[in-house]
């Protein structure tokens, strides 16, 4: 998960015509969904806003942040949407139907909140809550990670991710050994972060080049 910034990309036109209480979302068509991804993807890339996966390699839906059946005044707002990947054991679908049950308010939105200042994405896969955190944003953190399922133990999204930071961690490794300066191995990490930029997983990959130096 990371910071995302709404501001950039307008709300689609194509959400002016529905209102609450007269359409549902299945009235918007398929054109229409098609424009507010293009939005979405102006947002965050081809990325899941959750767990940062390929959006072309996981599939895809519009997701509502606060779930329209339980806030169906959100039902067309844009602040309420987001690109989630299609896997059903994390992100999304697992919210809202394989968590149980939450606070919606105790879950970082990734455009209010930066998600940077809860948690630590380590080499191995997985992410640890941020050290000094209030009680209340402990919470936060754990219950963002447990309802979204961003944090397991094993399986396939600690593997993704794991995956997709190795190569990195071997460069690191080796910068480190070859004894260069604290600069040199600064602009060398500055080097490799603006060419993954937009990779799959790229916060656990910054995380893992920045947050040893």
């Amino acid at each position: 998960m990371r910071k995302l910034d709404r501001a950039i990309c307008p709300a689609p036109a194509c959400l002016g015509s529905y209102t609450h209480g007269v359409h549902k979302w299945d009235n918007v068509s398929s054109a229409e969904k098609g424009e507010i991804r293009t939005q979405l993807e102006a947002m965050q890339g081809r990325r899941c806003a959750y767990c940062e996966g390929s959006i072309d390699s996981l599939g895809q839906h519009i997701e509502h942040f606060r779930r329209k059946s339980l806030h169906p005044a959100l039902t067309f707002d844009w602040n309420n949407l987001f690109w989630s990947c299609d896997q059903t054991d994390s992100c999304g679908h697992f919210k809202d139907r394989g968590a149980g049950p939450y606070n919606v308010v105790d879950l970082i939105d990734p455009c209010l909140d930066d998600p940077d200042a809860f948690f630590v994405f380590r080499a191995d896969g997985t992410i640890s809550v941020r050290n000094g955190l209030s009680a209340q944003d402990e919470h936060r953190a754990r219950e963002t990670l447990r309802v979204f399922s961003l944090n397991p133990q094993w399986g396939r999204l600690r593997n993704m991710r794991q995956a997709a930071v190795s190569g990195y961690v071997d460069s690191a490794n080796d910068a480190f050994d070859a004894g260069l300066t604290p600069a040199d191995i600064r602009a060398y990490f500055a080097q490799e972060l603006q060419a993954a930029h937009d990779l799959p997983f790229y916060t656990a990959i910054r995380h893992v080049l920045t947050e040893r130096q």
